[in-house]
């Protein structure tokens, strides 16, 4: 199917891209790439940096290649390189060309040789805690190893033997002779080449020396024609050993490095590193859990992939960095689902209600709605039983009038059908109510009462014709805005209550729907089925987002108190 996907709006990037079209600079082409390192899930983070990617290319003609950046094989599988590309498909997104940084190897290999002989690169036997000792502070130069001025022909020869599987790892580094008095610390004879002597998933053992991302990225940019190279501004004081390496190199391309601000989404790490903490340490289910933020937990959740390209187009492209309330995402997810997400009533917490005017072998089937504002939605027909079942909390003996549900002797609509009275209760042992006696008006079926006033809407459920089934509701897995920025570990500021679920009902008519709909079940929020049963066996819905914003209210309230 395809996805109509939104023009960027005016940004900085693309005053950059205009200006470059204007020039011809770079033939007026637009080239973009997507280069992931295959260590983990891609996460919501990521998904600002596809849709900025693929998307500034569409808006300018041009395209995205999706490049894996698998140089380090001790973390990297082709696990994860599967679902990545699951991921950006889902997104509604397209690339050009698929490439690996694996697919250069021989030629990064002939560049860094090229590199020793011009002498511009070095052999350097210092173990990696000495190197870091040499490469001095932010405010102290760096010393020269007494391995720099080995000559050309002794550093060719080493780097051979590295490359031949001769030495161990750790014996040596390749690095580039640049300068260890900058100010910059990434100038300071940075390493190019190290050994590893590990199983690569694509390569397999043809390799024992693996050349590190500030050289692969630049290079693998050039030989496939990348204009425009976009990457966050952890990557801004790189930028000048990304343009030197490409300065000393014959390569056929000269693409420019441009960084915008990373997302950093209130509640939330985007870390790998700890995400794949979360997982292997069972504080989540997995990396597709419903409460992680990777691509793959959003939509496992039920996200949609268009309200992730609406969010990521909101929240704009600049290079100062932000904070984005999480309320703005939730926001995306009910404007795309309103409109199209069918209605349907569910009971989380069900209580008998008795209607006892209703004879026990009647059933009642109504038209309701499938969408209040969509006529060409249609309607579906809903089973009025004898008992049904209403939620506990639209239930009180007894309230005042802001109180909008059931109290006893007193009325409310059930939605789509007939008003009710309760006129009594049955309740157990410690006094809590089981069952709610009333009776049904049979002359309020669409039409309101004149002689007296409703209090109400609320949903409900036949007793007799249900399906019994799990809810899974979501808060926020981290109970602080920024886990990131506080020093007490991330793991201890897991929110308790991130996972919360319930057994239930919902009405018949979901069981005919295809896989993958989005609900609103009324009055309760947007769900969607899981893959997965619950622990016993139910078919379980999970909430994609609740009816409006209340998390963030009481999250408030509990840091208050």
């Amino acid at each position: 199917m395809s996805i109509e996907l939104e023009r960027y709006p005016a940004n900085f990037i693309s005053t950059i891209i205009e200006g470059d079209q204007a020039s011809g600079r770079h033939g007026g082409r637009v080239k973009t790439r997507f280069p992931p390192e295959p260590n983990g899930y891609l996460h919501i983070g990521h998904a600002k940096a596809i849709c900025l990617n693929f998307g500034l290319a569409k808006d300018y003609s041009g395209t995205t290649n999706l490049r894996f950046d698998d140089t380090n094989p001790i973390k990297e599988d082709a696990v994860y390189a599967d679902s990545m590309r699951e991921d950006i498909e889902w997104l509604g997104f397209t690339w050009a060309e698929e490439k690996n940084a694996s697919d250069y190897f021989e030629i990064l290999y002939d560049y860094a040789v090229q590199l020793i002989r011009d002498g511009k690169a070095y052999v350097d036997s210092l173990d990696a805690e000495a190197i870091r000792s040499y490469r001095g502070t932010l405010t102290e130069p760096g010393r020269n190893s007494p391995y720099r001025e080995r000559s050309v022909n002794e550093n060719i020869d080493l780097f051979g033997r590295m490359r031949a599987g001769e030495f161990p790892d750790g014996a040596h580094v390749l690095r580039l002779k640049i300068d260890m008095s900058s100010g910059n610390m990434n100038m300071r004879d940075p390493s190019i080449y190290r050994i590893r002597h590990v199983h690569h998933h694509r390569t397999g053992d043809d390799w024992c020396i693996y050349p590190l991302y500030d050289y692969t990225h630049c290079i693998s940019d050039a030989l496939e024609s990348v204009t425009h190279s976009l990457c966050d501004t952890g990557f801004e004081d790189h930028r000048p050993l990304y343009d030197w390496v490409l300065a000393q190199l014959e390569v056929p391309g000269q693409p420019q490095q441009i960084e915008f601000s990373r997302l950093n989404l209130q509640y939330t790490v985007t870390s790998k590193r700890k995400l794949k903490q979360l997982v292997d340490t069972g504080l989540v289910h997995g990396w597709d859990d419903p409460r992680m933020p990777t691509i793959a937990g959003l939509r496992r959740r039920g996200y949609t992939s268009a309200s992730i390209r609406d969010f990521c187009r909101r929240i704009g492209i600049t290079k100062s960095a932000n904070n984005v309330e999480l309320a703005l995402l939730e926001s995306c997810v009910r404007e795309d689902l309103e409109p199209s997400a069918p209605r349907a009533m569910a009971v989380l917490d069900p209580v008998k209600l008795v209607l006892t005017n209703l004879s026990e072998d009647e059933t009642i089937w109504l038209d309701v709605a499938n969408h209040p504002k969509n006529p060409e939605m249609g309607v579906r027909r809903v089973p009025m039983t004898r008992t049904v079942f209403i939620d506990r909390a639209d239930f009180r003996l007894e309230a005042n009038r802001k109180y909008k549900r059931l109290v006893l002797h007193d009325e409310v609509r059930l939605r789509g059908g007939f008003v009710v009275r309760a006129d009594s209760v049955v309740t157990d042992q410690e006094g809590q109510v089981v069952e709610i006696h009333g009776t049904y008006d049979s002359q309020t079926l669409g039409v309101n009462p004149s002689d007296r006033k409703i209090r109400g809407v609320i949903q409900w459920v036949s007793a007799t014709q249900h399906s019994k089934v799990c809810f899974q509701r979501f808060q926020p897995l981290f109970s602080v805005p920024a886990p990131d920025a506080s020093e007490t570990d991330y793991q201890n500021l897991i929110n308790p209550s991130s996972l919360q679920r319930f057994e239930g009902v919902v009405e018949v008519s979901v069981e005919d729907k295809p896989e993958g709909t989005r609900f609103q079940f009324e009055r309760e929020g947007y769900f969607i089925r899981d893959p997965e049963p619950s622990e016993q066996g139910l078919v379980c819905f999970n909430e994609i987002v609740g009816l409006r914003d209340s998390w963030a209210k009481m999250l408030q309230s509990d840091k208050a108190s």
